[in-house]
Parts: structure tokens; sequence; C-alpha cells
């Protein structure tokens, strides 16, 4: 690769091709080194700002891959530093430059002298702290002192003022309960949200623990579909600042009928090490509540909640079975668990669903634990004493299908956009790219055409990560039936970017995220099959639970 950029006439492939070099995964130093002194070179030799940014994203992977081996140069460092300076901006490419540089060099620093690291690019991130790019003093708030912190959480940007809040807590700065508690008051709720779960650690401020009394005792909106993440936050805040008090409200939220309120409800009680909740809990209508509750009493009870665990495993949810097969690894009750796991195995396998994946492969493990002699088949698939297939030796999902590509669907998806609405907030845009993901793309357009999409939820919102949704079980282990092959393109992972979600290679069940920052760390690991065209702001408002309306296909 060293060889073709030296020749290559075209400055994306020369962009492509330092990435890879970064990418490569190195065992040794001197390849490290070489593969660094391939980018400094390419990037001296650069004709143009795409050769930068290659240049730049391939340094950015090197650091982040291959730091074990061989950390950055000083002189890569310095082509860093300069690249993340304000005077970088430069055409459209500009702010992506200094991202990565920036996400570089705090990336490259030393955890075990970080005073010496702050002076080699503690100028640097000062101001990369006041860039114009809210992304850029996003990545700057992960190395700046508190002082830089306890400013930026009054940023005029929400994912500046969250990271600058969530670095205050990871520093364990003095002030964090004191900046958390004027945050609750954000007018982004996920900063709010952020916040009040922060003040856990603040039990010995009255007035943190009397704001979480508040939230917690103040459920006028908890019935509302948009309305009951802060009584959630602050109950499971409250169960480590104030544990008396969260015992005496846990009850109202154990009896809601929001389910989400009862999944808090099992965190909190796992923090109060509230066994004869948790077992209630572990009998709720709801799979994911019971999935909260059964994980939460493993670690709290061990197998002398073996019971429980074992009438898990006649539930229908994927995200239930795997959690109680975890828990009765090594179990002493063999004689009663192994008929209950392999009866559970059976009937996964005869419902033929690829999606049931990890589900078959805990109760695999489960069975191995206590001496149950699983065959391998010619195909590689593993059978326990059911005769039941519960998936491959080396861990890997089944074999996903092939996509049904057809030249009709290529021509019809040619150019196409899906407009997705959600419910209560509005409606954002996608532009799917049938070059880039081809296959994904006519999955999508077929499951939305379908109305697979309508009424499920966004299950899943990390702030400052991704959000992420579509799946029938609102959870991550349960989608639409049939696995799909990665398809990994070269469009990065940026802000706005939407990607199919897997749990390993070729296992996406049609779940969808969408990255709410730039994350790099994502790139050529997840499909991107789609870019938002406009309503990036809906997106940015998306909490846990809202709802997809409908997804429709435009040509």
């Amino acid at each position: 690769m060293a060889t073709r950029a030296r020749v290559e006439g075209d400055a994306d492939v020369r962009a492509a091709i330092a990435e890879t070099i970064g990418r490569l995964p190195y065992g040794k130093a001197a390849q490290a080194e070489k593969a660094e002194q391939v980018l400094l070179d390419m990037d001296a030799r650069g004709e143009s700002v795409t050769d930068r940014l290659g240049a730049i994203k391939g340094l950015e992977a090197l650091g982040r891959i291959s730091k074990a081996v061989r950390p950055l140069s000083d002189e890569a460092i310095t082509l860093l530093k300069r690249a993340a300076a304000p005077a970088a901006a430069e055409a459209a490419t500009g702010a992506r430059v200094r991202r990565l540089a920036i996400e570089a060099l705090v990336g490259a620093g030393n955890p075990e002298n970080p005073a010496n690291w702050w002076n080699e690019i503690g100028s640097v991130v000062t101001a990369a702290a006041t860039d114009k790019d809210a992304q850029v003093r996003r990545i700057a708030m992960r190395a700046a002192p508190p002082s830089t912190l306890l400013a930026a959480t009054h940023d005029d940007s929400p994912i500046v003022r969250f990271e600058a809040l969530r670095q205050l807590k990871a520093k364990n700065h003095d002030a964090t309960c004191a900046a958390s508690l004027e945050a609750i008051s954000d007018r982004v709720v996920h900063v709010a949200l952020l916040a009040l779960d922060q003040l856990a650690i603040c039990g010995s401020s009255t007035d943190a623990v009397a704001a979480l009394d508040r939230a917690v005792t103040d459920l006028s909106d908890a019935g509302s579909p948009r309305g009951w993440h802060r009584a959630a936050h602050a109950l499971a805040a409250m169960a480590t600042a104030s544990p008396e008090r969260a015992r005496a409200v846990l009850g109202q939220f154990t009896g809601s009928s929001i389910w989400q309120l009862r999944v808090y409800a099992a965190r909190a009680a796992a923090a109060l090490r509230s066994r004869d909740v948790l077992e209630a809990l572990a009998a709720d209508n709801d799979d994911n509540v019971r999935e909260a509750a059964v994980e939460a009493l493993s670690k709290l009870a061990g197998h002398d909640a073996d019971t429980i665990y074992i009438a898990q495993l006649s539930r229908s949810g994927y995200q239930v079975i795997r959690a109680a097969a975890r828990a009765l690894a090594g179990t002493p009750a063999r004689e009663t668990a192994v008929p209950a796991l392999n009866a559970a195995l059976d009937r996964l396998v005869a419902e033929g669903r690829d999606n049931s994946h990890d589900a078959r492969e805990a109760i695999a493990n489960a069975l191995r634990s206590v001496g149950v002699d699983l065959r391998v088949d010619a195909h590689g698939n593993v059978r326990g004493s059911a005769a039941a297939t519960a998936g491959r030796t080396r861990g890997s999902a089944p074999a996903p299908a092939n996509a049904d590509l057809n030249a009709d669907d290529l021509r019809r998806l040619a150019s196409p956009r899906a407009r997705i609405t959600i419910r209560g907030i509005g409606v954002f845009e996608l532009a799917l790219f049938t070059v880039q993901a081809p296959a994904t793309v006519l999955r999508f357009a077929h499951l939305a055409e379908s109305g697979y999409y309508n009424g499920l939820t966004f299950h899943r919102v990390v702030p400052n990560f991704v959000i992420q949704g579509g799946s029938t079980g609102a959870n991550e282990y349960i989608g639409d039936a049939r696995f799909m092959r990665d398809e990994l393109g070269l469009w990065p992972h940026v802000r706005g970017a939407a990607g199919i979600s897997t749990r390993g290679r070729d296992t996406g069940d049609a779940q969808i995220f969408i990255d709410l920052v730039d994350n790099p760390r994502l790139d050529h690991e997840y499909t991107v099959f789609a870019q938002i065209l406009n309503g990036i702001e809906v997106v940015d408002q998306i909490l846990e639970g809202d709802v997809i309306e409908r997804v429709e296909i435009l040509p």
C-alpha cells in the first residue's frame, strides 16, 4: 500500500490507503514505526485537504489501535498539534481534521504521567476548548483541567456541557455535586438526566438529596410517554445517595404501569440489595424488567436464586433467557437446570430465528459449565443432549442469508430517501447509500415498506455517542428474525450517520443506530447505510422509549 500511495494519482484513493495503513494490526514496534513514517511522508507530500484528512485519520487510528505496541512519536505528535490548531480550519474538512487530531492527542496520553502529557498538549487542549466547532470543544473536555470544565458547563452546545459535566465526575472533582445540582435544570433533557445520575455521589449534600427527593416524588408527568425519565434517573441515584429514602418510595415505581420505570426500580433495588423486590420483579409481565431483575439477583444471591432463573427459560424474550442462562452457569442444581436448559434450547432452535443466537450460546455455555457433552455436527454446530443447535463453537453467529437483490429494486432505490417520523417530536430524513450498502438499503426499505418499524422505539439513548432502535422487544437482543451481512464501506461514522447495530460480525437484525457525534472508532466496524439530510435537531431530542411513528421510503 505504501508503494501504491507514492504513485496513486487520485486523492480519495491515497486517503483510503493512509487510513488503512493506520488501521492494520501491527504486532511489533518496528512495524508500527514504519507505518507511522509512511503516514508522515504522505502528509508531507499531500497535495490536497483530502490528503491531509487521510493522513490524520491514519495517525488517529494508528495511535488508538497500536498504542500498546508503540506510542506515536514526537514527530507525529507535533503534526497532530499543528492539525488541531484553529488555524488548521480549511475548506469543508477543516473541522474534521481538527476533531481527529485532538481525538488522537487526547487518546495518546500517558495515564502514568498525566502531568508531563499536559505540559506537552495543554496549550492545544486549551485552544480546542474554545474552538468554533462544538465537537472539537467536546473532545477537548476529555483532557481539560477542572477550571476549563467548570466554565464549559455553561457552553452554548449541550454536547460540550454534557461532556464537561461527565468529566468533572470522572476526575472526582470537588465541584461535581454543585455543578450537577445546577445542571438538573438544564434546558436540554439529556444534560439534566446526566446531572441527576451524578447526584448519586452527593449523599452528604442536603440540597442534592432534596433535589432527588423532589424528582422521585413529583410523578405528575410520569404517566406521559416522555415524562418518566427524570423520576427514573432520580430513583436510581437516590438508591446510592439516600438509601433509606429510596426504599420508602420504591413501591410506587415497582407498581408503575410504565415498564421502563419498573426497569429502573430493579436497578435501584440492586443498589439497595433488596432481594425481595428483585424476586418480585423477576415475575414481571415484561421481559425487560425480568432481565434487569435476574441480572441483579445473579450478583446479589448467586445460585440461591436458581429456581427463579430456571423459571425464566420458558419466557419468549431472548434477553431474559440469555440472562437466566448466564446466571445458571456452574449451577449446583444440575438435575433441574439441565432439562430446563435443553428444553429452552430445543424451542429456540425450532423457532429458527437467527437472532436467538445470543440466548442459544448462553444456554450452551451453561450446559458446558455443568459437564454436559456438547457434540459438534458436520456443519460446526454444537448439539447438546437434546440434539439442539446452540451456535457455533467459536461463538460466532449462524451464516446470514443473502439479501434478495434484484434489478428493479436497485433502479427504484438508486437515490432514495427515508422519512422517519418520531411520535410527538418531529421528522428527520435520511439519504440512503445504495451504492455503499446495497443489500442493507434494500433490506431496510423492504422492512420499512412492510410497516416493520412503525410503532417500535429507540430503546437505547447514549448522549454524545449513539441512539439505537428498531427492536420488536425494545432491547438489544430481539430484532428481525434473519441476520444480515455487514457491508463495510467508505462512509465514516460522522454525526448523523446511520448504521446497523450488531453483536459480532454479520449479526445485524435490522436494528439501526444514528451517530450523535463523530465516532471514528466505529469506522469500518459497522455498516453505514445512510446519512441524515435534515432534521438532526429532532434526533438530538430523542429520549429512551420514543416511538417511531412510521418510516417512509421516498423516491
